[in-house]
């Protein structure tokens, strides 16, 4: 017999009692809201730290003859390799399944830890901690954002914001251990150690996650361009592209910015922690709103909160309690992007078609996500005792441009739900 559901399109089971296993908001969806957490908490949790690494080259001198932005291009290449691969994972998850490219990424991203341990050279570090990672990272979570909004309708959003808060309990294990691995191991080992451990761990998660690409038969294009004609999607792509210029920005600056004004190392690696908890914190919350006010709108109203909170807290922050209270702030909302992505995407395609524009979202940020934390650098004013004023302001006005956009769309988005409703 046929079952449908009001977000799914019309799938075919053999009979009613085969059903229920493939209803969506539950069953193994919760086992897979489990594997995404980890997945996201062993892979943007890993890479949310490199700012205590950036603050370690750049004071230290680790690698003799290497500029600020030699080690900026690393962070930036991490998330630019991860975004650029998405087009071909895209296609492999079509062709292979869900799992095969996972865990090639598996084996990318501890990889490129552990050669990064032996780097003696920027551009080894380029390679390693930062091409490498990235390709590992793209491969493993690529595959796995559409899977939720497969399991889950009504409880879409808060499935997403559980599973992105694995993002910041990874960064708060990781900010607190990796500063002390520093510190009493080495850099060296504390690489191996992080390699290691995310290995083991995402290998788990993905040997439990499970798509229903047999229900929900996605489309899968790892490029449509027919998508590209469509007004909301160039909002929603402007917004992608704008708002991780200022994410990126805030993300990497902030331990090197709590060094500026003279707070210590230690401190600096708490600064980290800090925000990771607050997007530990916000991130379901940012779910549990979405679902209830609309993914667009509250999404609009958090990337317009975090600009406005990088001009009110950050730039006049001086001290350690100031700069906390805005890495806790700015850590529940800043990553506002990657936990409504998704969802999004879902909302204006559809799931057949969400895969595809969730490729293209990704080419988006390829360039932002590369060249703004080199930006920022460039932007820095080391004599001038206010040495992060530019990058606070291009982070606060990059998040403020970026709202405008998903503005728009929320206004455009509730017009057509309006007009939708009354032609029933």
């Amino acid at each position: 017999m046929t079952v449908t559901s009001p977000e799914l399109p019309i799938a075919t089971f053999g009979t009613l009692d085969d059903a229920p296993s493939l209803l969506v908001d539950g069953g193994y969806g919760w086992v897979c809201v489990a594997a995404c957490f980890i997945i996201n908490c062993f892979t943007w949790g890993l890479v949310s730290v490199y700012g205590v690494y950036l603050s370690y080259y750049l004071r230290d001198d680790s690698f003799p003859g290497a500029s600020p932005l030699d080690f900026a291009f690393v962070g930036g290449l991490t998330f630019a390799a991860a975004m650029l691969v998405a087009p071909l994972v895209t296609f492999l998850t079509r062709k292979y399944g869900t799992r095969p490219p996972m865990l090639f990424g598996v084996l990318s991203l501890a990889g490129g830890f552990v050669s990064a341990s032996f780097a003696v050279k920027a551009w080894h570090l380029c390679l390693s901690q930062g091409a490498l990672v990235g390709i590992g990272v793209g491969c493993v979570y690529i595959p796995s954002i559409p899977i939720l909004s497969q399991w889950f309708s009504k409880k879409r959003s808060l499935a997403n914001g559980i599973t992105s808060a694995g993002s910041g309990i990874g960064g708060v294990i990781f900010s607190l251990t990796t500063n002390s691995m520093i510190e009493n191991i080495s850099v060296g080992w504390s690489l191996r150690i992080t390699g290691v451990v995310a290995f083991l761990m995402t290998t788990i998660a993905v040997l439990l996650i499970k798509d229903r690409n047999d229900v929900i038969i996605p489309r899968q294009h790892p490029f449509d361009v027919q998508l590209l004609f469509r007004y909301d999607v160039w909002l929603l792509l402007l917004w992608a592209f704008v708002s991780m210029l200022g994410y990126i920005t805030l993300l990497y600056s902030l331990p090197d910015f709590a060094l500026s004004i003279h707070l210590s190392r230690s401190q600096s690696a708490e600064v980290i922690t800090f925000l990771n908890l607050g997007t530990a914190i916000g991130r379901p919350f940012i779910g549990i709103l979405s679902d209830r006010f609309g993914r667009i709108k509250v999404a609009a109203i958090l990337t317009f909160a975090c600009g406005t909170i990088c001009f009110a807290i950050w730039i006049p922050a001086r001290s350690f309690g100031v700069t906390v209270l805005f890495a806790l702030v700015s850590g529940a909302i800043l990553g506002v992007f990657w936990v409504t992505v998704g969802p999004i995407c879902a909302e204006i395609v559809g799931l057949q078609q969400l895969q595809s524009l969730l490729s293209i979202s990704w080419l988006t940020i390829v360039l932002p996500t590369l060249f703004s934390e080199t930006i920022a650098l460039r932007l820095r004013r080391p004599d001038s005792g206010r040495e992060y004023l530019y990058p606070q302001l291009f982070a606060g006005i990059a998040y403020i441009v970026a709202s405008a956009f998903l503005f728009e769309l929320s206004r455009r988005h509730e017009n057509r739900e309006r007009i939708r409703h009354a032609e029933r």
